[in-house]
C-alpha cells in the first residue's frame, strides 16, 4: 500500500491537484460564492484521474503483485489527502479571517457565505459529494469519468446555491456570522463532518466491491 500511494502522488498525480490548492485562498474573498473554492480543489483531483486513465494507470496498477481492492484504496486515499490539506488550509484562513477581519466592513456586510464553521461544513459537504458521485462513478468502469463529474459538478452548483440562499432565511442569521460561531453553523459543520465519513466510507466499500468484478 505503502508503494502504490508512493506511486499516486509521484507518478499518477497531475501537478494541478497540488497547485489547484491555492483556491484555498478564496476564503479571503469578500462578495464572491467562496465554496467555489473547493469545487476548483475537486476539479485539480479529476486531472489526476484524466492523466491517470490516459497513461493506463489503472492497467499498469493491477498488473503489479498487489490486490485489486489496495489499487483502490491507494486512490481513494491520495483523494483524501488533497481534500484534507485543502479543508487544514481553509480552516486556517478562517480563523485568520474570523479573528482578525471579521469586524471589517467587507466581510460584515458581505451579503454571500462568509468564511466560519458553517463554511467549513459545506466544504465537507462538496467533498463528500465528489467522493459518492465522481469516484464511485469512475471506478464502475475504472475509465469513463466524464459523466459522473457533470453530475457532480451540477450537485456541487445546488450545494452552493444552497449554502448561498440558507443564511438569508429567517433565523438562519447566525449561518452568516462572520467573527463568531453560532449553534446553526455547528449543526452544519457536524452534519458535514458526518456525511463526509460516512459518504467516503459507503462511496470506497462500493467502489472496491465494483472494481474487483470487473475485467481489465
Amino acid at each position: 500500500m505503502k508503494n502504490l500511494l508512493y506511486k499516486e502522488r509521484r507518478l499518477a498525480a497531475s501537478p494541478l491537484s497540488y497547485f489547484f490548492l491555492a483556491f484555498s485562498l478564496m476564503t479571503f474573498l469578500p462578495g464572491y460564492p467562496i465554496l467555489v473554492g473547493s469545487f476548483f480543489v475537486c476539479l485539480g483531483i479529476f486531472y489526476s484521474f484524466q492523466q491517470a486513465r490516459e497513461c493506463g494507470d489503472v492497467t499498469y496498477s493491477v498488473l503489479l503483485p498487489v490486490r485489486k481492492r489496495d489499487v483502490v484504496t491507494a486512490k481513494y486515499r491520495f483523494v483524501l489527502e488533497i481534500e484534507l490539506a485543502a479543508f487544514l488550509l481553509c480552516a486556517v484562513f478562517t480563523a485568520l479571517r474570523m479573528r482578525l477581519l471579521g469586524q471589517a466592513a467587507v466581510y460584515a456586510q458581505n451579503p454571500m457565505l462568509n468564511a466560519n464553521l458553517c463554511y467549513l461544513g459545506f466544504i465537507l459537504l462538496n467533498f463528500a459529494l465528489f467522493n459518492l458521485i465522481f469516484l464511485g462513478g469512475f471506478f464502475k468502469t475504472a475509465y469513463k469519468f466524464g459523466v459522473p463529474f457533470l453530475i457532480y459538478t451540477a450537485a456541487g452548483i445546488l450545494l452552493v446555491a444552497a449554502a448561498e440562499v440558507l443564511h438569508h432565511l429567517p433565523g438562519l442569521e447566525g449561518l452568516n456570522a462572520p467573527d463568531r460561531v453560532d449553534a446553526p453553523q455547528l449543526a452544519v459543520f457536524g452534519l458535514g463532518l458526518l456525511v463526509f465519513a460516512l459518504g467516503t466510507f459507503l462511496s470506497h466499500s462500493a467502489s472496491v466491491r465494483r472494481f474487483e468484478r470487473l475485467d481489465l
